[in-house]
């Protein structure tokens, strides 16, 4: 395996390198052409992107740097063809049909790898550190957390890559995030995620790629890493990485896609390689103490509008002028009051799953909690894995068995209740307590739907009490 030579200097970043090391060339417009190692496509943004490559008689440039699932209009219960809903099945038949056409392999419903783009790429070994990865989803960010530049691109983006794999951009500046300390008992990547956003606002990362590091991130394990980076849209950035290290090495170890033997210690060589040198510069540095964070959930109607489960609702007058209309309209809209506690509000729904917090680790967190519990009278939920593979391992460990005795329903792998493109939707104004990505107005499928984000283990103590609750209660009330 011949790998380009990474800087040896001490004075690169890693998004810098990686980024020289795939440039084709630059554009007369500014933008630099991109080569793109890696091209995930999904059932709801390709569609149309086909339909551009067939307008132009073109075809697909590298089907084998290509791999399509299908995810987000996918039921989770009934799964029986055709969809009961058409505009589902007219997705499904016509992805089935473009990657027939043009030579695209696709993990279909009856491919024990299908799951949520973003959990199967690094399942498969297909996400690795050093490579350009491009999909037509927002949260590609998320495959960053092994020292790659993944990108979520639109649909006319989609179509560029399939005919030419490179992609047009503007190289963004890059921010080093450091969290410094340890998480305490309770705290988890998810908390993490949405403090830094609350600190940095939903549009603090824009025109930037997010390198996160610091001992919190250090003592992570891989999932929780793709937990952060996942979200790194939400703060506004164009990507969020992770420097490679001997966690990600042994992660990747074995996996399909991922060389073995003699060929595999060389390409971990280099992908340790690439790593931000203790020299490296950035165009601007962040620093949070780890230590001061707290199981976090989200009051409003943005990522960045987020409490500590132990703190109250804020007023309007706690924000800048320019911000105050849009904390008097998530007040309005989610019918909280400023200066009520965020714990002990009452939820009818929750819901374990989506890219950002489906994964094994997300299940066992969440199962611990509900572990010899029972879900509050009222309260309907979910627990949906991202993967075929991650509810087989689940299943293995007993884990469904547990979710089902708590009185949660056990789903079938999909995107689910997290944008709600599917059966899986709220009903007229109840709240969610939810795992996933996005409290916007109407994400998960109710116009007046209302949404708390906060980590799966904080979900199961909502659903279980029926209302937001300190996890680190029940723990003390376990022990």
């Amino acid at each position: 395996m011949n790998q380009p030579t990474a800087s040896s200097s001490g004075s690169r970043n890693l998004f810098d390198t990686v980024w020289d090391q795939h440039t084709v060339g630059e554009l007369p417009s500014g933008q630099t052409q991109l080569f793109i190692g890696q091209h995930l496509v999904h059932e709801v943004t390709s569609p149309q992107a086909f339909e551009m490559l067939r307008d132009r008689g073109l075809g697909v440039m590298c089907p084998d740097r290509t791999l399509a699932t299908v995810d987000h209009i996918i039921p989770t219960d009934d799964q029986a063809r055709p969809f009961a809903d058409g505009l589902a099945e007219e997705m499904m038949s016509a992805i089935e049909r473009n990657c027939v056409e043009f030579g695209i392999e696709l993990l279909g419903l009856d491919d024990p790898r299908q799951g949520i783009v973003h959990v199967v790429g690094p399942e498969l070994g297909l996400t690795q550190p050093g490579i350009t990865l491009v999909c037509g989803d927002s949260h590609t960010s998320t495959h960053g957390a092994f020292g790659a530049i993944a990108l979520g691109i639109g649909t006319s983006q989609v179509a560029q890559v399939l005919a030419t794999q490179t992609l047009a951009m503007n190289r963004p500046q890059v921010r080093r995030i450091e969290v410094t300390g340890s998480l305490s008992d309770g705290v988890f990547a998810k908390d993490v995620i949405l403090a830094i956003i609350r600190q940095l606002g939903v549009q603090g990362g824009v025109g930037f790629a997010y390198e996160y590091t610091g001992n919190v991130f250090d003592e992570m394990n891989m999932e929780e890493r793709m937990t952060v980076c996942n979200m790194s849209i939400e703060g506004g950035a164009r990507c969020g990485y992770v420097n490679p290290d001997a966690k990600t090495v042994e992660f990747l170890r074995g996996l399909p896609a991922v060389p073995e033997g003699e060929e595999f210690q060389r390409a971990a060589e280099w992908w340790l390689s690439l790593a931000s040198g203790p020299q490296a510069t950035f165009d601007d540095d962040v620093t949070i103490d780890g230590t001061a964070i707290e199981p976090t959930v989200t009051w409003g109607i943005n990522p960045g509008q987020s409490v500590g489960v132990g703190e109250s609702i804020p007023a309007v007058g706690d924000y800048e002028v320019e911000e105050q209309a849009g904390v008097a309209e998530a007040l309005e809209f989610m019918g909280l009051e400023s200066g009520n506690p965020i714990r002990g509000q009452a939820i009818d729904v929750a819901f374990i799953g989506s890219c950002t917090n489906s994964r094994l680790s997300d299940l066992r967190e969440a199962a611990a909690v509900a572990s010899g519990r029972r879900v509050s009278d009222g309260v309907r939920a979910l627990v949906v894995p991202g993967s075929q593979q991650v509810a087989e391992q689940a299943e293995a460990e007993g884990l469904d068995r547990i979710f089902s005795e708590a009185g949660f329903q056990w789903r079938a792998a999909g995107c689910s209740m997290c944008l709600a493109m599917n059966p899986d939707k709220l009903q007229g104004r109840e709240m969610c307590a939810s795992s996933s990505n996005r409290n916007f107005k109407g994400r998960q499928g109710s116009p007046t739907g209302r949404t708390l984000l906060m980590s799966p283990a904080m979900v199961a103590a909502a659903a279980i009490q029926g209302h937001v609750t300190d996890v680190r209660d029940l723990a003390e009330a376990a022990s």
